[in-house]
């Protein structure tokens, strides 16, 4: 990014050859490293996903909001400003991690840039925090040195996405899915009354829905939507090899384990899936699912030995677990 636009891909990427294969778009890095020194701003889109200790934080941060999160990384050199002012559609923290940057942040307005004095106008320094909520416009710019910063996305759903998730459901009844008319659109009288009398059979059977289902589904659309962190993985695959009583376990940072009634069992909720068990597992999962250290000898007064080196083989497998060495 360079004053609020973004630079043309050819201009900080590649073409190269792996075998037979060629491959567009790679970062090349000198060329990334004389737009940086020509004032543009490098950003590093969804560094969570590359990064272990990003992706455990965001992960804890998960955890305690109950909602997705996402991190982007700004570097931006002395004197420049990367992006206009804008505004996002989610709430964000801004965590500067180098060098300081001057923020200004303004009330929501209709257009941008805003008329009104900001709100805000501070310098951030290494450590400091600024939180912005959605739809407050706002803008940085560096000054004698280079910056660095994070962008703390907080993807909030919205009690929108729990009612689109609820229309969802009506599109696999009969009535609902039907196409309308032929050149409905030179109608619209015929059409009104036709759409009235649908929207009356829709209203009917949304007096019918649940509203504990629709929660349920939301629940479980954040459950099972979460991007797995599996790193060593290999490694613990081997070491199930020699898994026994004496063995030391942990849940794996950043791995999630909420546990809910299924039926006659349970479903854990491992953050990516959905795992379905009898429900006399429960105080073991419950146990190994506090996140303490643990010998697998330890389940003892829930499970006899074959069955809880059944238990914790399974869900090192499924990335829940990690053997300690």
């Amino acid at each position: 990014m360079k004053a609020g636009k973004g630079l043309p891909v050819s201009s900080y990427t590649r073409t190269a050859r792996t075998g037979s294969q060629r491959i567009t778009g790679l970062g090349d890095p000198p060329a990334i490293y004389r737009e940086f020194e020509g004032g543009a701003t490098i950003v590093l889109q969804g560094l969570h996903r590359y990064w272990l200790p990003l992706a455990r934080f965001c992960r804890d941060l998960e955890l305690a909001l109950g909602h997705p999160t996402q991190v982007n990384a700004y570097i931006t050199p002395p004197g420049s400003q990367g992006l206009a002012v804008h505004s996002d559609e989610h709430d964000v923290f801004v965590l500067q991690v180098h060098g300081t940057k001057a923020w200004q942040v303004f009330r929501p307005a209709k257009h941008l840039p805003p008329q009104d004095p900001p709100v805000i106008e501070a310098a951030l320094g290494p450590g400091d925090c600024l939180y912005i909520p959605k739809g407050f416009p706002h803008a940085a710019s560096t000054q004698e040195r280079a910056s660095a910063h994070l962008t703390v996305g907080i993807l909030s759903y919205t009690w929108a996405d729990l009612i689109r998730g609820v229309t969802k459901e009506a599109e696999a009844e009969p009535e609902f899915a039907e196409l309308l008319p032929i050149r409905f659109a030179e109608r619209p009288d015929r059409m009104r009354a036709i759409a009235e009398d649908r929207l009356r059979s829709f209203q009917a059977w949304l007096d019918k829905q649940d509203p504990g289902e629709a929660a349920d589904r939301m629940g479980r659309r954040f459950l099972t939507g979460r991007r797995p962190i599996l790193t060593g993985q290999l490694q613990q695959l081997e070491r199930l090899g020699s898994l026994q009583d004496s063995t030391r376990v942990r849940r794996r940072p950043g791995t999630m384990c909420v546990i809910r009634p299924a039926g006659t069992g349970i479903a854990v909720y491992l953050g990516d899936r959905e795992l379905r068990m009898p429900a006399w597992v429960r105080p073991a999962v419950e146990a190994l699912g506090e996140g303490r250290e643990l010998a697998v000898s330890d389940l003892q007064p829930h499970l006899d030995a074959a069955s809880r080196l059944v238990l914790v083989g399974r869900l090192v497998r499924e990335g829940m677990l990690e053997v300690v060495d």
